[in-house]
């Protein structure tokens, strides 16, 4: 289907009617927190009568309203914190979240207060009460509200009871035809994200980039019993997971290819930071960028990225203990504390922590983990703050790389059968501290600053697969036994400026990035006689008491590694209208890297490269719950070798032509993308056809992937969210002199989709009672780029049962409902990870 048809499609599905969108900073001159007769009221005065929009979200007994497009422009700010301003209320406060958004923060003393939001002529007002203050309190003779205000209260689908825990309400005050204020509340669940800081480095709506960004927030996460990350990237749309490494080093494939990690923008690499499965307990969101990201974030494969947001100290106390149990003994308690550390909560902090411990369906196989996580936030003044995350894991777990394939596809073998020695275990050590500064030097000038330093260690011991005789039965094992040692060190810094030429808005960012990592191997050694086993008649006890005989492997033993990069990118979000919309980046590159191995110098290589990578995209609104978007994107991923007549390995090049439509439903509850793409990525290495000697290669190859995706995600009524996907992903060898032209990308499904569901209960006796309930589809897949062996499709079925009653919460989860056999991910012939089978997990939640 070509691409130009697509879009003429989706054009002639919208009317073409212009429809302005309010992009102004309004500024807030005074904040007042006064008692009334039935609680507090909240006063901000803005010198404009421009509309705002407010999203509230309570927990446990605090209301929390956000206020977008607003600044704090008032000298005295001691009027920001009320501690116990009437009875029953525990405290108010106003504060800055980001250069152009304030936060509202009404805490009750037993229960959740009830807030009223409305507009007067010159500003926001919120009115809160609860149960105690309008006991107290005297009654008021009723009074004939002022003629610049509203009388029209915001209602919710339970009258004026406050959203619970995880939704989110958006509050967007308009004028009708008589130039009266109105407020309209369109209430919207936490299964909607609107904003996104991935795609730009700046928070913008997500209908206002030119490009398919998918976010899965923490309710999500939370309600599908998720403790990896594989459980949570099934919901998007042309992401799969790939393999692991034994368990360790997860990767994903987005549109066909890898899928660099990110945390906070700051890259996870695979080897340098993720020795291990990353941790969900401080994860926020998750949001996954497609396409090529290298104009923001340097080296990425054409597919995208994926970018794990942490949890930030909250302004009022949060504490939540968390239990889950489940099939095969597992148990994973986690705690989640937050607050401010002084009086006037410049000063807060958050606490996240979790221990795991599990057995396995696989035969023999148990991991634990420790992880804790730390934040300190200070805001030093009202235009800076500083802030500092540190992070540790540890995981310890045998190395197990699954099944091996027989002919063209995998063995068929219980799925639980482990093919090596479980008693040798690796040991992996994760550290990261990072450092963000961010100061406004004025309402439309602000700088971020970040520092991280990262070092991981692992030491590893297996008994693994290493080759399938010919008889293909029996499996030759091999046993290595050594340690890697890696650190990083980053410094980033984005200077972002918002000005007008004329009538036309920018928001320009310039950044600059400095980054090195460093490695080393120690200890490396191998078995000099390793045995054998029957895949389809084990006999266990020869593995175990095999005497094995450890010798150093000269090639690797104490090899070392290191690179860096230094980057600098300029990235413009350009407004023409309110409804026309243009970004332009680009990102220059420099990267060297060296490998050094003292046993084995013939190994020894250098790296150089250098690139620019480019972005142009464009978004017209033509009216404004839909968004058509187009873009072009280039990526660039250094790689090393030795090419035929000597000369530089060029990096691989990805390019990316993209269209898509973007619409928002049902009063702006449900978000749906429809993206259309095609990749090509070119510069692989490949056999040279006129040189036998294979330590030589020639830069021909290339591969391409193009196809469809659709995403949809929000409230459809009161209660009921949804988070849905559909992708068709064509990707194949277009030129190679290796492998056959035509052959299917390893892993890459042609076709997945994913359908997750959730009811809760409003009102009644039964209030609070939830159901869930998902179908995720995966389609056959090859094994290899040979595509000697596929694993079949395969159709998982999970389902969910919760209660919620004040402060408490329990979820049943129900995983691979109906014991379908499957596969995760492939990776090579001896290397297929099986799918879990039925399990049951159990979860009880306590806030205070």
């Amino acid at each position: 289907m070509h691409l130009v048809s697509c879009v003429g499609l989706a054009g002639i599905a919208v009317a073409i009617v212009a429809q302005p969108v309010r992009a102004d900073v309004v500024k807030v001159t005074s904040v007042e927190i006064q008692p009334t007769a039935s609680g507090t009221e909240i006063v901000l005065k803005t010198t404009s009568n421009e509309s705002l929009q407010v999203f509230t979200s309570s927990f446990g007994k605090t209301f929390v309203a956000n206020v977008v497009n607003t600044q704090l422009q008032i000298s005295d700010r001691n009027n920001l914190r009320q501690i116990n301003p009437v009875k029953g209320i525990a405290a108010v406060t106003v504060s800055e979240t980001g250069a152009n958004s304030l936060r509202v923060v009404v805490t009750g003393e037993t229960e959740l207060p009830k807030v009223r939001v409305r507009q007067s002529e010159n500003g926001l007002v919120l009115s809160a009460t609860t149960s105690t203050t309008a006991a107290t309190q005297p009654p008021a003779a009723p009074a004939a509200p002022p003629a610049s205000e509203t009388q029209p209260q915001v209602t919710t689908p339970q009258s004026e009871v406050p959203p619970t825990e995880g939704e989110v309400q958006q509050l967007t005050t308009q004028r009708d035809e008589e130039s009266e204020i109105v407020v309209t509340g369109e209430r919207e669940t936490g299964y909607r994200v609107p904003n996104s800081t991935t795609a730009t480095k700046t928070d913008t709506p997500i209908r206002d980039v030119p490009g398919n960004i998918q976010v899965i927030p923490r309710e999500v996460i939370e309600d599908q019993g998720a403790v990896r990350i594989n459980d949570v990237l099934r919901n998007v749309s042309g992401v799969n997971f790939s393999t692991d490494a034994g368990g360790r080093s997860p990767t994903y494939n987005v549109r066909g290819f890898e899928a660099i990690q990110f945390k906070n923008g700051l890259r996870e690499d695979r080897q340098f930071n993720t020795r291990t499965y990353p941790e969900t307990a401080n994860i926020e969101q998750i949001e996954v960028l497609k396409g090529p990201a290298s104009v923001l974030f340097g080296q990425a494969q054409p597919g995208g990225i994926i970018n794990f947001t942490t949890k930030r100290p909250l302004p009022e106390p949060f504490y939540q203990i968390d239990f889950t149990a489940g099939s095969y003994d597992f148990y994973r308690p986690t705690l989640d504390f937050s607050g401010p550390l002084n009086s006037d909560g410049t000063l807060a902090y958050r606490l996240n922590a979790a221990y795991e411990h599990a057995e396995s369906f696989r035969d023999f196989v148990s991991t634990e983990r420790y992880f804790i996580a730390p934040v300190v936030s200070w805001r030093i003044s009202p235009n800076t703050s500083l802030t500092f995350e540190g992070e540790y894991l540890r995981d310890r777990r045998p190395i197990d790389r699954g099944l091996v394939a027989v002919g063209d596809e995998v063995a068929d073998i219980p799925l639980s059968r482990f093919l090596g020695d479980p008693s040798y275990e690796q040991e992996m050590d994760e550290f990261r501290t990072y450092l963000y500064l961010d100061h406004r030097f004025s309402e439309n000038l602000s700088l971020r600053t970040a520092l991280r330093y990262t070092s991981s260690k692992e030491i590893y011991n297996s008994v693994e697969a290493n080759e399938l005789e010919a008889d293909d039965r029996t499996l030759l094992l091999a046993r290595y036994f050594g340690g890697q040692y890696y650190e990083t060190y980053t410094l980033q810094n984005d200077l972002t400026w918002k000005f007008n030429t004329g009538a036309i808005a920018h928001t320009l960012l310039f950044g600059v990035e400095l980054a090195r990592q460093t490695g080393r191997y120690f200890e490396d050694a191998t078995a000099a006689e390793s045995p054998s086993i029957d895949i389809f008649d084990p006999d266990y006890e020869s593995v175990f008491d095999f005497p094995f005989s450890l010798e150093p492997d000269p090639a690797y033993n104490g090899g070392k590694l290191s690179s860096d990069t230094i980057a600098f990118y300029l990235q413009d979000q350009i407004a023409f209208t309110d409804n026309l919309k243009l970004v332009l980046g680009g990102r220059f590159d420099s990267f060297d890297s060296e490998e050094r191995y003292p046993g084995d110098p013939t190994l020894n290589v250098d790296t150089e490269a250098s690139e620019f990578s480019p972005r142009v995209g464009i978004v017209y609104q033509p009216i404004q719950p839909i968004s058509l978007y187009a873009n072009y994107s280039r990526a660039f991923i250094p790689q090393t070798g030795r090419l035929t007549g000597g000369g530089a390995v060029e990096p691989e090049i990805g390019e990316q032509y993209e269209v898509g439509v973007k619409g928002e439903f049902l009063d702006g509850r449900l978000a749906s993308t429809l993206a259309f793409y095609d990749i090509t990525k070119s510069n692989v290495l490949t056999d040279d056809a006129n040189n036998p000697d294979p330590d030589f290669s020639i830069q021909v190859g290339e591969q391409q992937s193009k196809g469809f995706e659709f995403d949809v995600s929000g409230e459809i009524l009161p209660g009921w969210n949804v988070i849905a996907s559909y992708a068709y992903t064509d990707a194949e060898i277009s030129a190679d002199n290796t492998y056959v032209v035509g052959n299917r990308l390893n892993n890459v499904p042609f076709n997945t989709a994913s359908l997750w569901t959730k009811y809760t209960i409003q009102s009644g006796s039964l209030a609070g009672l939830g159901f869930g309930a998902g179908i995720f589809y995966v389609d056959s897949r090859a094994g290899d780029l040979d595509n000697s062996f596929t694993v079949p499709d395969f159709t998982r079925v999970d389902a969910a049962i919760y209660y919620e009653r004040d402060n408490f919460k329990a979820a049943l989860n129900f995983k691979n409902l109906f014991d379908v056999e499957y596969f995760e991910g492939v990776q090579s012939r001896t290397q297929a990870i099986p799918g879990a089978p039925f399990t049951v997990q159990g979860t009880v939640s306590w806030q205070f």
